[in-house]
């Protein structure tokens, strides 16, 4: 299985693919998309569309892992990140890959066995996971791969299943 692991956010998206099969991981790619401060909002988004929509094409993508909105106490900053969050729903929805969410907390479940892990556990245990020679930069790609590896661990189960074509 090819699992998209997403990291929504406006000015960076994380982003990473990994195969699991037989129980193991094999890195195939992760990045993020990045879009600039002071560029008007529907161009930022149409970057986020844009660019995740190539990547779908590129990877071709079993299941797409994204994180749900964790709201603070920025609610401007909130929605512009829900902002951004739908356009990635909507390419993957346009694109066939299905989509799972998952909480922030069964991230860190899946990936550290601890519900409140802190982000430098999770990038350890995400480098550990991967076999990766350093951990991945920035660390919204981090956070990507880990929906990934939540997803291969608790994907059978679609309890984070938001839609499947």
């Amino acid at each position: 299985m090819i699992i998209l692991g997403i990291d929504p956010g406006y000015a960076i998206v994380g982003w990473g693919v990994l195969e699991y099969k037989n129980n193991r991981f094999r890195v195939i790619d992760y990045g993020a998309i990045q879009t600039r401060a002071g560029t008007p909002t529907p161009d930022r988004l149409h970057t986020i569309y844009r660019e995740l929509t190539a990547i779908i094409h590129k990877y071709r993508p079993d299941a797409m892992a994204v994180e749900e909105l964790f709201f603070n106490t920025n609610q401007k900053t909130g929605i512009i990140v829900a902002e951004a969050r739908g356009v990635i729903l909507l390419s993957a929805v346009q694109n066939g890959v299905s989509l799972y969410e998952y909480t922030p907390l069964q991230v860190k479940q899946a990936v550290v066995g601890y519900g409140r892990a802190e982000k430098k556990q999770i990038i350890s245990m995400v480098t550990m996971f991967l076999n990766l020679d350093a951990p991945p930069k920035p660390d919204d790609t981090a956070d990507a791969l880990a929906l990934a590896i939540c997803h291969a661990h608790c994907g059978g189960s679609r309890l984070g299943q938001y839609y499947n074509k």
